[in-house]
């Protein structure tokens, strides 16, 4: 199998449970939930997405042609860093559409930590260390169990009670990043000090200027 990649970079992890950590961040091309297209986006099924995961044109993206290859480039990103911190975070775009036990094996082989974020609609291959769930409004929820859920709030008609039976250890909301973020934050404060169970998960990367 070959992989769309869009781009793979090394960075800290700026949101949820591994806030802080370095990571390298491998961004597959291509969604279920959008095409990635402005002129598509007020009937996709998910409209708020603040990614570009179109074509392969970032940096260090591609199209490779098995999994040895993508491991190998995603090695040489963490570079000589103390490998037993060694960390990688899949991600899209929708990661599950590409991301398979070869690739998982390869990367295991060379002792990396392996995480996922997924919107949660395709089941997650075994292997993966660490499971990251965002369920998105008007998609059917596969991976009903994990270690993180995160959801991006407010979503309409997505109470954040309906997930709290789920089998996951951490349980987050995100603020929605769109122009009326302010008013989101204050909403998702107010419900984490509402409702314990959940934590609030800001996007740290964008707030100190890095991918």
């Amino acid at each position: 199998m070959s992989y769309a990649v869009k781009e793979i970079f090394l960075t800290l992890q700026g949101e949820g449970y591994f806030a802080g950590r370095t990571a390298v961040f491998c961004r597959f091309s291509g969604c279920n939930l959008w095409s990635g297209q402005e002129k598509d986006r007020a009937t996709a099924i998910c409209q708020f997405c603040d990614t570009d995961f179109v074509g392969m044109d970032g940096s260090g993206g591609g199209r490779f042609e098995d999994a040895n290859s993508l491991a190998i480039a995603i090695e040489k990103h963490w570079g000589e860093r103390d490998t037993s911190y060694r960390f990688v975070v899949f991600t899209g775009g929708e990661p599950l559409l590409q991301l398979d036990k070869s690739l998982i094996d390869v990367l295991k082989k060379k002792g990396f930590f392996i995480a996922v974020e997924t919107n949660g609609t395709m089941l997650v291959p075994k292997g993966v260390d660490w499971i990251c769930v965002s369920p998105k409004q008007g998609a059917a929820l596969m991976q009903m169990h994990g270690d993180e859920l995160k959801l991006v709030y407010p979503q309409e008609a997505m109470n954040p009670q309906k997930f709290e039976s789920l089998s996951f250890k951490s349980f987050r909301l995100q603020p929605r990043d769109d122009e009326q973020r302010d008013k989101h934050l204050r909403q998702a404060i107010q419900y984490c000090q509402d409702h314990p169970k959940w934590y609030l998960s800001l996007q740290t990367h964008k707030l100190i200027g890095i991918p």
